[in-house]
């Protein structure tokens, strides 16, 4: 056995141990501790909530099992908050610039804690798109026995009228409906009233039942964390599990690098892409990667993308919630099923010290009569509706979310629009027509900065019934509710003088998701003379966060991180 077995207080005994550190010891009594206490490991609780969200409204209970599981099973357990951010309520404002930017704060504020209190293992609380991968990437850097928990899906909302469910999509699509005088004032209220019934995430396969899935697939969180309901007693028992296997993982000198291995990040884009999941996921494994040394590219989803099928019946493009998953059995049948088909790598280690085999040895099939999850045998789509995009458009990259059900390729004029404010407006104020590809630039990562999310746009456009007719490209994302022809993650950025900075309304511009390319349609000459012409604009913003992260952020390509040039 080596001495980082033996010693699971590696760090909480440099801040307590010893005649010298009494005053350490003397301002943790006041906080709880007791003598006993003193000679225990210290197990942080990384709680993400806040009441500005329903995704993270009730993590402070959560973070209260996971505390009582770690004391149970012989640590100290010490809860510790970290900031939230809501994507759905920031969408569409400027506020929005900040939610990128904030998976990199709590990343950050989550190992600064860590570290500065000597904390010898973590348990990690998340329950919105940007804190679960912060969370990771936190886990990844301090490297320290870690366990991530999913704070749960919401409950579907209830139509008074229709009894049809529904969800944050359906309020804003309904902002399109209204614009399009297919719903009045009374129509609107009713979707805005009903559609968020309490605490949870939102509930279909977007952004945060993603990434609660990747991490699950990815080792680092217990079988089954991803798919439970928020106000469920499997929940509560998901984290007080949690705090136990922390104080085992440290017992078993596990650390996430162990886990985090680059066959565990194929797993984790292979569940990925059989879900259907959101073209954020890319974003934030390529940043969860970056954190934990391994190599990863926006190319690896291309070539896992040809052999995994998209199995997932979920929202936004499908018919069902991530309620529905859960009822069925959750993530563990569907992960059972790639690993029997040679799709999944079952020799990974993760956080129950077992391998990804081991802990699916005993997982039951789904029943035999849902279809929330087809057969391998008859796919959605038989590769991945993640498409990673190249051409003179996007010479280093970008994402498009293809579904097929939008088609497999568009042709159409550029309409363009220089922020999404603007973009939305067109939409709602018809001067979007059929036959345009929409083009929103200077909403990457430095010239946004913080490369807001397109919902409002998109949901206006699928409110309008333009759909099937209208293409939108960008160098900002997509929210994981956006579907419809979409392109996003388009580097190099406008800010940067890429290709899609120079576009001109009435340029042709042609989307292929069969040859994964984007060209805008013009001589080589013609886009060489303007992009010698482009003059970078005025930076938006001069001091503050968004400041710093326009400085330091690396393109959408590489995953959007801060710390990889320092």
């Amino acid at each position: 056995m080596s001495s980082a077995k033996k010693n699971i207080r590696p760090f909480s005994s440099i801040v307590l141990d010893g005649p010298d550190r009494a005053p350490n010891r003397s301002m943790l009594r006041a906080v709880g501790f007791s003598d006993a206490d003193f000679k225990k490991p210290v197990v942080g609780i990384a709680s993400t909530w806040s009441m500005v969200t329903p995704c993270n409204m009730h993590i402070d209970k959560l973070a209260q099992e996971a505390e009582a599981g770690a004391n149970a099973a012989g640590g100290k357990a010490v809860v510790f908050g970290t900031i939230t951010i809501s994507d759905g309520i920031s969408m569409g404002t400027p506020g929005m610039r900040y939610s990128l930017v904030s998976r990199e704060v709590i990343a950050d504020s989550i190992e600064t804690v860590a570290g500065a209190e000597g904390f010898d293992a973590l348990v990690t609380i998340g329950g919105c798109d940007k804190n679960m991968p912060a969370c990771v990437m936190a886990m990844a850097r301090l490297n320290r026995p870690s366990v991530f928990v999913y704070g749960g899906t919401i409950l579907p909302g209830i139509h008074p009228d229709s009894k049809k469910e529904c969800d944050i999509v359906s309020v804003f699509e309904a902002v399109g409906q209204y614009a399009a005088k297919k719903l009045d004032d009374a129509g609107l209220a009713k979707v805005e009233g009903c559609s968020i019934p309490g605490p949870g995430s939102c509930g279909g396969m977007y952004t945060a039942n993603t990434m609660a899935s990747a991490i699950e697939a990815l080792g680092l969180s217990l079988p089954n964390s991803s798919a439970q309901l928020a106000i469920g007693a499997e929940k509560k028992d998901d984290c007080r599990r949690a705090g136990e296997a922390a104080v085992a993982l440290l017992k078993a000198g596990i650390r996430p690098r162990d886990i985090l291995t680059r066959k565990a990040f194929e797993n984790a884009i292979t569940v990925i892409i059989a879900l259907g999941g959101s073209t954020n996921a890319v974003l934030h494994m390529l940043a969860m990667a970056h954190e934990a040394g391994v190599k990863l590219s926006i190319d690896d989803f291309t070539r896992i993308g040809k052999r995994v099928p998209v199995l997932a019946d979920l929202k936004p493009s499908g018919r069902y919630g991530m309620a529905h998953l859960v009822r069925i059995g959750g993530l563990p049948p569907l992960m059972k099923m790639l690993l029997e088909a040679g799709l999944l790598h079952g020799d990974v280690l993760t956080v129950t010290g077992r391998t990804l085999a081991e802990n699916l040895r005993k997982v039951a099939p789904y029943p035999a009569d849902q279809d929330v999850i087809r057969p391998l045998s008859n796919p959605i789509k038989a590769d991945s509706h993640l498409r990673i995009l190249y051409g003179n458009l996007a010479p280093e990259g970008s994402v498009a979310k293809i579904s097929g059900k939008e088609g497999l390729r568009f042709s159409g004029k550029a309409i363009v629009f220089e922020s999404e404010e603007t973009a939305l407006r067109g939409i709602l104020d018809g001067k979007v027509k059929a036959g345009h590809v929409i083009v929103i630039r200077n909403e990457g990562p430095r010239g946004g900065p913080g490369m807001r999310e397109m919902l409002s746009p998109t949901s206006a456009v699928m409110g309008k019934g333009l759909g099937k007719e209208v293409a939108l490209i960008t160098d900002g994302r997509f929210s994981g509710g956006s579907h419809g022809f979409v392109v996003g993650h388009i580097t190099p950025e406008a800010a940067s003088g890429g290709p899609i900075a120079i576009i001109r309304n009435g340029d042709p511009i042609t989307i292929d998701a069969v040859k994964n390319a984007i060209s805008l349609d013009l001589p080589a000459k013609e886009i060489k003379a303007r992009l010698k012409a482009w003059k970078p604009g005025k930076s938006k913003f001069t001091r503050g966060v968004l400041a710093k992260f326009a400085r330091l952020v690396t393109s959408a390509s590489e995953g959007a991180v801060t710390d990889k040039n320092l």
